[in-house]
């Protein structure tokens, strides 16, 4: 008898060189290539072949990785676009439908956040069972139809039930996304990836506005619906050519399904079936419906029972709420305090957008440096060499001084209206520790829960996408009672008692936190 060798591997660990299999006790031989399976009690556990297998999408060349990172950036920078894209257009909607209250006109723009909470609670997990491919176009065709609908809304009700119903298709990228980068790249290689990746969904509602202010000033509102279908329909035909499948579990469970149909066919000449399942299967359970559940109830398991995720989820929610605060209030202030026009006020979301795209480089170039510049010193230190996930935490600390800075600077410059290039200078700072935080701390998630980053990504989506929701609600009554400059001062108080004991925690106990953890990586 032969003997067949595989490489048994889970995606985030070194892999070690093959090792022989077992001889079968029995007289059945494996009728399967070297490398395809191993022989364990009569079943054939499927793998990689090998840590060189080029199916295997962690191998993939560079230019098919940045493919797929480009394609799911831009479904992940679209469906942003229009959450925003409407906020300049609101007085002219509210005029429309006769709408006088402030917290309902904010809801235009906000509802469709309130969508992101929910979408990827069920989406992510959907990713881990169907493949990330699928439910990203599947997700967007939907996003597409409902938003081109709202083009067509005849009074308030049904603007925000499509804005809502397109918030849930429009949410997929900003969970399955972070899980199509952990399934091709290194961790390594993942921080550029996750730089391009984490800032597309920030720079989506800095460009809508900006396009949406000209629209509504030289067109119809309707236009900013139906601009971003145009454009959104062009990136689904892209992702229909360039987006291939990444997700491990389900590309092994496509071969073990190939090399069950070549035993099938030798039982049936004669020979004992075989059962043959993929090296994930003890994972995920053996029938769908085992697989099923456990998939959907994983972002909620994560989200009560992880207190990495619950950390990050509660920091991430503050810091997104307070980029939705001022995606809604941008207009408000450079039309009522600098008396500018719709259009030349929407010109002021540049300001945010350089500072988030600056920061976003500058990390995008430093942060995978500083993690193998750490894992080289803990292997000198006499540690493992190991790779960790606080490794990434440097980032944050910047980007936690910074946006307080910001804050600050935007909130007393507007009060005093001091010259509009330092309320300017003021979101830039704002921009980037937005930025260096979500990048962070993405990259920190998807590193601690790389199988499941989807699902991960989802359990801390959801309270951020509630503060994206809820925030712009309050922030009106807010700034009305106590101005611009207190209000700003009492988000940046509440960012430094969160922002700056966040990273020193990350980097003294994660990796203990992450040890007590069940999908964590040890």
């Amino acid at each position: 008898m032969s003997t067949n060798e595989t490489n048994v591997t889970t995606p985030e660990t070194t892999p070690s060189p093959p090792t022989p299999l077992p001889r079968s006790s029995s007289n059945n031989n494996d009728t399967v290539e070297d490398g395809e399976a191993e022989n364990e009690a009569d079943a054939i556990i499927v793998d990689w072949d090998g840590p060189n297998d080029p199916q295997n999408p962690k191998n993939w060349s560079f230019g098919r990785k940045w493919a797929a990172t480009a394609i799911v950036s831009a479904f992940t920078f679209i469906s942003p676009v229009s959450s925003s894209m409407v906020a300049p257009a609101t007085d002219v909607i509210a005029s429309q439908f006769g709408i006088t209250s402030e917290v309902l006109i904010a809801m235009t723009t906000s509802i469709f956040i309130l969508a992101y909470a929910i979408g990827p609670l069920f989406l992510g997990p959907l990713s881990e069972i169907y493949g990330r491919s699928r439910v990203l176009q599947a997700a967007n065709l939907f996003y597409l139809v409902w938003n081109l609908v709202c083009g067509f809304s005849q009074n308030t009700a049904q603007l925000i039930i499509f804005r809502f119903l397109a918030g849930l298709g429009g949410s997929a990228p900003l969970a399955v996304g972070g899980g199509v980068l952990g399934d091709v790249w290194h961790a390594e290689e993942r921080g550029k990836a996750i730089a391009v990746y984490s800032l597309a969904p920030l720079m989506g509602p800095v460009v809508g506005p900006i396009a949406g202010a000209w629209i509504a000033q030289k067109s119809t509102w309707r236009w900013v619906f139906w601009s971003t279908s145009i454009v959104d329909a062009a990136i689904q035909v892209a992702g229909m050519f360039f987006l291939q499948e990444t997700y491990a579990p389900l590309l092994l469970q496509r071969k073990a399904a190939k090399i069950s149909q070549q035993l099938t066919g030798d039982s049936e000449k004669g020979g004992s079936p075989r059962e043959v399942r993929t090296v994930y299967s003890k994972q995920e359970g053996r029938t769908w419906r085992e697989l099923f559940t456990k998939s959907l109830a994983r972002p909620f398991t994560l989200f009560w029972r992880e207190p990495i995720a619950q950390v990050i989820g509660i920091y991430m929610a503050f810091v997104y709420g307070v980029f939705y605060i001022y995606l809604t209030n941008i207009t408000v202030i450079f039309t009522t305090i600098y008396h500018e026009s719709t259009g030349i006020a929407g010109l002021n979301y540049i300001g945010l957008g350089i500072g988030l795209t600056l920061a976003s480089q500058i990390n995008a170039l430093y942060m995978d440096k500083i993690y193998v510049y750490l894992k080289n010193q803990n292997k000198k230190n006499g540690g493992t060499g190991e790779g960790e996930p606080e490794y990434r935490v440097p980032s944050m600390i910047i980007g936690s001084i910074v946006l307080p800075i910001g804050l600050l600077m935007t909130g007393w410059a507007a009060e005093k209206e001091v010259s509009w290039v330092v309320t300017d200078v003021g979101m830039a700072f704002v921009g980037a520790g937005i930025i260096l935080t979500f990048q962070s701390m993405q990259t920190y998630v998807v590193d601690s829960f790389t199988l499941h980053a989807a699902s991960a990504l989802a359990a801390v989506s959801c309270l951020r996408a509630l503060a994206g929701f809820g925030f712009p609600l309050f922030a009106p009554t807010m700034y009305n009672a106590l101005g611009y400059g207190k209000g700003d001062t009492i988000l940046a108080a509440f960012s430094i008692a969160v922002g700056w004991p966040a990273p020193i925690l990350f980097w003294k106990y994660g990796k203990a936190i992450r040890m007590k953890s069940k999908h964590a990586k040890k």
